[in-house]
């Protein structure tokens, strides 16, 4: 599993390669989803669904799995409308990580699946988010895990990475052995690949970067920050694993393909963790939302210097071929505008 040491070893080589990538027109069917916010659709908890909402859930990703890709104009080896999803993500991945809009940008990424579940296989319900708090101390017993209700649990074992860049505490690291995403097929990826490929999903599940990072004291220091630049650091951390912040104690606690920097919404969980990011981030944002709907800083590029050029609410959001191009302002408050017209419509139980 690739590691953040390792990511930062092919950083400047990688940026190269993809820094220029630009993503064709969007087409006409995929400009004309996002309408007015009518109905906020509320997001709960994965353990508080019933089990029908679970598998109603489950249900969805698969037959987003199942669908063919609509992104082949710039992702030619996306086989599936997962697939899409994943390609952007690697696509864009030196542009959308330790700058001002991680959170922003992922918050339509999540909230554009959300869409695809609802829109293109059914789904009744709204996009569950995962608490990894409440698992943080026995990370293994979490219901995320379970093979009929849940997700299915750690990878097959094989040889640990002994090196140094190697996860703390990482079992498993082959594919899954059970669960309904056991026989599951990959297509893009491990990293930066683009190329077409045929893999199965890995995990390798690390109790302890969960315990370390996804813990409630780490929550609230996050939302203890008195402004934007900070809580956003706070969230992402560092590039090592003595402080990879709570984004990245979801990502390495759960491993595999999850914690592959690139390709990681290949994993399903990715989304159930990201929509908790972007919970945590809204809880912050309530805290003082006349102000924190208009805070926003940090740098355009990848770990750009902290003088600047900073992001600001005109800031564009692009996802590519899967949704509209939108602006920071456009994602500030997840219920949508006063009026009704805003991108998201959607709050948190």
């Amino acid at each position: 599993m690739p590691s953040v040491g390792a990511w930062l070893v092919s950083c400047l080589y990688l940026a190269s390669l993809l820094g220029n990538v630009v993503a064709g027109p969007l087409p006409e069917d995929v400009a004309t989803r996002w309408g007015s916010c009518k109905t906020v659709i509320k997001r709960k908890e994965w353990r508080t669904l019933s089990k029908d909402e679970k598998k109603d859930y489950i249900k969805a990703v698969k037959c987003l799995q199942a669908k063919p890709a609509r992104g082949k104009a710039t992702i030619p080896n996306s086989v599936s409308r997962f697939d899409d999803f994943q390609g952007v993500h690697i696509q864009q991945t030196f542009s959308i990580h330790f700058v001002g809009h991680f959170l922003a940008w992922h918050r339509y990424f999540v909230a554009t699946y959300e869409k695809a579940l609802r829109e293109e296989c059914g789904y009744d319900g709204a996009q569950p988010y995962w608490d990894w708090t409440l698992d943080a101390n026995n990370f293994l017993a979490s219901p995320l895990w379970d093979p009929v209700t849940g997700f299915g649990g750690n990878g097959a074992y094989i040889l640990p990475d002994t090196s140094p860049l190697a996860v703390p505490g990482a079992t498993g690291g082959g594919c899954v052995t059970n669960g309904p995403f056991v026989d599951m097929r990959l297509h893009l990826g491990p990293g930066a690949s683009l190329n077409a490929t045929s893999r199965c999903l890995r995990r390798g599940f690390s109790p302890l970067i969960a315990q370390t990072f996804s813990n409630t004291a780490r929550v609230n220091n996050a939302l203890a920050q008195v402004d934007f630049g900070w809580f956003n650091k706070v969230i992402e951390g560092e590039t090592n694993f003595v402080n990879v912040g709570i984004h990245g104690g979801g990502h390495y606690s759960i491993g595999g393909e999850a914690g592959d920097l690139y390709a990681s919404p290949g994993e399903p969980v990715f989304y159930l963790h990201h929509a908790n990011l972007d919970r945590i981030y809204w809880q912050w944002q309530s805290m003082d939302l006349p102000a924190r709907l208009r805070d926003i800083s940090g740098p355009v590029e990848l770990l750009g210097p902290i003088t600047g050029p900073n992001v600001t609410l005109s800031f564009p959001i692009d996802l590519g071929p899967l949704a509209p191009g939108v602006t920071i302002r456009d994602l500030m408050d997840v219920k949508g505008s006063k009026a009704g017209t805003g991108v998201l419509c959607y709050t948190y139980q």
